[in-house]
């Protein structure tokens, strides 16, 4: 689409989504859970960490964004996460997002929810993406996704470990977001205000959820899917279940939804090669710190024993910049891939993409830095101590009281 070109800046894209996409799969994009402080605070806590800005400092004017991710090549550090339901933003919207992340090169991931199966992206694209796993209950079922995944080559899985049970998503509850659609007046009006969805939907090639509908035990149809999910997610989900999924996958193995420092440091013995800082965009525990502000501890204690990935909250080339520069070896986005699905799929992605890129570039730039390579805290004027990992050797901050001891001792010797 035309328009998508106009956009500027991802708050853009968002925009052209919002008046596109009917809004009970709007809101399943954007919505958190519970109330959203963490949701919003993802996305708040960036701007708390400044730039520190560098002239004359660059020596040459090439500039480069290549690096890797576990191992694989990338142009930038930077990747679209994986996303339920991204082929209700748009007809099959996961094989669109995946064409504009292989245009780009950059990774896609491909969801357990999504619309597509993993079989019809492969189908419909020519570079490797990389699959993500929930554990599930069903362990027939775990193995034979990975099965499908190693059949089409899928060079990564992300395993998501955040998701023992499921955050409450209010707007869904108020849109009457199910599976299947429940018809009503108010899901009615909201297609009809959408003709151009609705028009454009005529055309999609999937309207279930490929990965789980004819593969999962029980599921034959859309109608048994919201059962079979509700029963699925583990309440006891343990690393026990993390080294089942190890045992039976070749590949590289990404843990995605750390925010402790503890339970980053038990991930380095599970054989996993790589880490995301997540707290799942804020749609599961409400409450919680912005992914940001546990980035730098993180990286502080594990960050050269596996890399350290981030999500959740990032909006811009510039959000992507502090991250990395606090350390991440990459980033990945969600919402915002969605928007530009939502605003024109592939040709939305694709500009979603190409904004971040200049963005990460032009900062990387004034920062002085020719390469992602060479980014580090050095780079930033000011970090929020609570976003710091704590000194070696902590100590406990001096009262008033304790100076005033201090000083009588002193005067007495």
């Amino acid at each position: 689409m035309r328009s998508v070109q106009r956009a500027l800046c991802i708050r853009d894209l968002q925009e052209m989504a919002r008046r596109r996409v009917p809004r009970m799969f709007y809101d399943y994009a954007e919505s958190g859970s519970y109330s959203r402080p963490t949701s919003v605070a993802n996305e708040s806590d960036f701007n708390r960490i400044l730039f520190r800005q560098r002239v004359l400092a660059l020596s040459s004017g090439e500039r480069s964004l290549a690096t890797t991710l576990v191992g694989e090549p990338v142009s930038m550090p930077i990747g679209l996460a994986p996303t339920g339901l991204a082929g209700m933003q748009h007809p099959d919207g996961e094989v669109a997002a995946a064409l504009a992340a292989e245009a780009a090169g950059v990774p896609f991931t491909l969801s357990t929810m999504s619309i597509c199966s993993i079989e019809e992206v492969a189908a419909r694209t020519t570079r490797p993406f990389w699959m993500q796993m929930y554990v599930l209950r069903d362990r027939l079922f775990m193995e034979r996704l990975l099965e499908r995944a190693q059949a089409v080559r899928c060079p990564v899985l992300m395993l998501t470990v955040d998701a023992p049970v499921l955050g409450q998503r209010h707007a869904d509850s108020r849109n009457g977001l199910s599976a299947p659609p429940r018809p009503s007046l108010d899901t009615a009006l909201q297609l009809a205000t959408r003709p151009g969805w609705c028009l454009r939907m005529l055309g999609a090639k999937s309207w279930t959820f490929g990965n789980v509908v004819g593969h999962a035990t029980g599921v034959s149809d859309l109608s048994s899917v919201a059962s079979w999910v509700n029963e699925q997610f583990d309440p006891s989900l343990s690393w026990a279940d993390v080294r089942f999924v190890r045992a039976r996958w070749p590949g590289k193995l990404i843990l995605k939804g750390f925010m402790d420092v503890d339970d980053a440091r038990a991930a380095v013995d599970s054989g996993a090669d790589g880490i995301i800082v997540s707290n799942h965009g804020g749609r599961q525990l409400d409450g919680a710190p912005s992914a940001i502000s546990a980035l730098a501890p993180i990286v502080e204690a594990v960050g050269s024993q596996l890399e350290v990935h981030l999500d959740s909250g990032v909006r811009s080339g510039q959000d992507a910049l502090r991250a990395l520069c606090l350390g991440a070896r990459g980033v990945y986005v969600g919402r915002p891939f969605l928007y530009g699905l939502g605003a024109g799929g592939q040709a939305g992605v694709e500009r979603c993409l190409a904004i971040l890129r200049a963005e990460l570039d032009t900062s990387m730039a004034l920062c002085g830095e020719t390469s992602v390579a060479r980014l580090g805290q050095h780079n930033l004027a000011h970090v929020p101590r609570r976003f710091q990992p704590p000194p070696t050797e902590a100590r406990p901050r001096p009262t008033a009281f304790s100076q005033l001891q201090d000083a009588m001792a002193h005067e007495a010797h």
